[in-house]
């Protein structure tokens, strides 16, 4: 096996096309490459372990063969959303959904969708669309982000998946603590809010690349406290 055989999410991915396969719910690799929108050698790639599956082609796995998020991060051993076609036909182990706090309460947006999320984050029908998965001891109605780049390196790296909780505005904010601001854009940066009362200063740790800047408090349509980040190989 390749250098990324050991990520939980890879071996996940290995299990649930073995189990497709299998249960003849795909023809081979060629079939699933086709659903996840990628090519033949990239699915036999990461089946070796010589490359990660990307966030993209998880939201297509999970959409088209209503897979579990949960269970592809590691969280839960039920590999198919109850209704679904392979539900009946795949035995796999229960689990007590209250360990979960019953439902799938952390909505992922990743990278493809932050344009989206900064324009439409407000309307219902948006959400709805995007995929799901909850995390032990984190309740709540949370967002989940996808993060691309290295702006916020080391603390967070690009692919990590930062867990946040949505604040209200006027909650009261911690200077120097990672927050992530949504303008017309979606960013993951330390804040500090400024005397004037009106502007928030955005940093990032990479601050040998990337410097400094302000945001006019009327131009932030929502701040997220980060709660937590999905690693590639663990939860911090």
């Amino acid at each position: 096996m390749g250098i990324f055989s050991e990520n939980i999410v890879n071996q996940r991915f290995r299990q649930v096309f073995e189990a497709l396969e299998k249960n003849n719910l795909i023809k081979g690799k060629s079939d699933i490459a086709k659903q996840l929108g990628t090519y033949n050698h990239v699915v036999n790639s990461i089946l070796k372990g010589d490359r990660n599956i990307t966030i993209e082609q998880l939201h297509k796995l999970f959409e088209t063969y209503r897979i579990d998020a949960n269970y592809v991060f590691g969280f839960a051993e039920v590999m198919f959303n109850r209704g679904s076609a392979a539900d009946a036909a795949i035995p796999v182990r229960s689990f007590d959904e209250r360990q979960f706090g019953g439902r799938l309460n952390i909505t992922l947006v990743p990278n493809r969708a932050m344009a989206g999320y900064a324009l439409e984050h407000q309307e219902e029908g948006f959400l709805s669309e995007l995929p799901k998965f909850s995390i032990p001891n984190l309740d709540g109605n949370l967002i989940a982000f996808e993060i691309n780049g290295d702006s916020m390196y080391p603390t967070i790296t690009n692919g990590d998946i930062v867990v946040c909780e949505p604040l209200e505005r006027g909650d009261p904010l911690r200077d120097n603590n990672v927050y992530v601001v949504v303008t017309d854009v979606v960013v993951a940066k330390r804040i500090q809010q400024l005397r004037n009362g009106s502007q928030l200063r955005l940093i990032s740790d990479n601050g040998a690349v990337y410097k400094p800047y302000e945001v006019d408090l009327e131009d932030i349509r929502q701040v997220l406290r980060v709660k937590c980040r999905l690693t590639t190989y663990a939860i911090s």
